[in-house]
């Protein structure tokens, strides 16, 4: 008789056992759901990636708009016959003039050209804004010939103002510079002919 109270015994403490693991595993599937969870990207942070529009109906030839694409501003500049004509003028000058060393996103190949420019929109130049040196904003300075803190041979393009580097109307760094590299040219396509949009092209999103 006292072998069958302890079978007993023994029987009932497994069933505990069994049915407190359980219930311990399901509390421990409910907890670890929420944690997985929270390495999902929030609405937030989907939408600063995002592909971005450009409306450039009403930007002018020889002018330029900034706009921001992942927290980062892009320039997107109308360069006029003359500014094209600089770029090739500027090919003798700077340190990477096809782009043989991209900084931080390969350059796109319909932008594997003179103009680092779609062909079919040659005018239009898209490029990160962002210095490649240490990350200052690089200011437009469009106008050629001899200016402050620019050489007597200036053909335009844009100048940084924390360490003097200085870029072409292609967004191409000139030699002797602290800054490395070209600025990025971002992945985009012309959703119509008066709208850019950046961080997405014929492939997907960037």
């Amino acid at each position: 008789m006292a072998q069958i109270a302890q079978d007993r015994m023994d029987d009932g403490r497994r069933r505990w056992l069994l049915a407190t693991s359980i219930a311990g595993g399901v509390a421990g599937v409910a907890t670890l759901v929420p944690f997985i969870d929270s390495f999902a990207p929030s609405e937030r942070a989907k939408a600063a990636a995002a592909p971005v529009t450009a409306d450039i109906s009403k930007l002018q030839p020889g002018d330029m708009m900034t706009i921001a694409w992942r927290g980062i501003p892009i320039f997107v500049v109308n360069r006029t016959e003359k500014m094209l004509a600089d770029v090739v003028t500027a090919n003798s000058m700077v340190a990477d003039p096809t782009t043989k060393h991209p900084f931080s996103i390969p350059l796109p190949d319909y932008c594997k050209n003179e103009y680092r420019s779609r062909t079919d929109h040659k005018n239009i130049l898209v490029v990160v804004g962002v210095c490649t040196h240490l990350g200052c904003t690089p200011r437009p300075r469009f106008q050629e010939g001899p200016q402050a803190n620019l050489p007597d041979n200036w053909p335009g393009g844009f100048l940084c103002p924390c360490h003097g580097s200085t870029y072409d109307l292609a967004g191409r760094v000139f030699k002797d510079k602290p800054a490395p590299q070209n600025l990025d040219v971002p992945r985009y396509m012309f959703a119509s002919s008066t709208r850019v949009l950046v961080g997405e092209d014929e492939h997907g999103d960037a």
